[in-house]
């Protein structure tokens, strides 16, 4: 019976050790994957910082408005002036149509009551 029990111990230890030791390389790999995304992530917001930077660049009021005069006549761009806005009246918009209910409907919150 002893033999049995030392065997079925010994059996538990091994089976421990093994999988203590998957375990710990399981996480060794995690910890490696994340590290590597980590790096991934300061890269890309490098490459983000990068592009925000040449946007910027790319975007100062004096390229664009040498853009525009270059490109004058295909684009036909003008400054804003006051002459360019309208008054809201001289806007021609659609009639409302105004639906008037020729019977009152009751609300069911006031509790059937009819309201002078």
């Amino acid at each position: 019976m002893r033999a049995l029990i030392y065997i079925l111990c010994s059996a538990l230890v091994v089976a421990v050790a093994y999988w203590a030791y998957t375990e710990n390389y399981t996480t060794q790999a995690s910890n490696r994957r994340v590290e590597e995304l980590h790096r991934q992530i300061a890269s890309e917001k490098e490459a983000i910082a990068i592009m925000r930077a040449e946007w910027a660049y790319l975007n100062r009021p004096e390229r664009l408005a040498e853009l525009a005069d270059l490109n004058f006549e295909r684009l036909q761009l003008v400054p804003l002036a006051a002459q360019h806005f309208a008054e809201l009246e001289t806007i021609p918009l659609p009639p409302r149509n105004i639906v008037i209910p020729n019977n009152p409907v009751s609300v069911s919150s006031d509790g059937g009551k009819q309201y002078p």
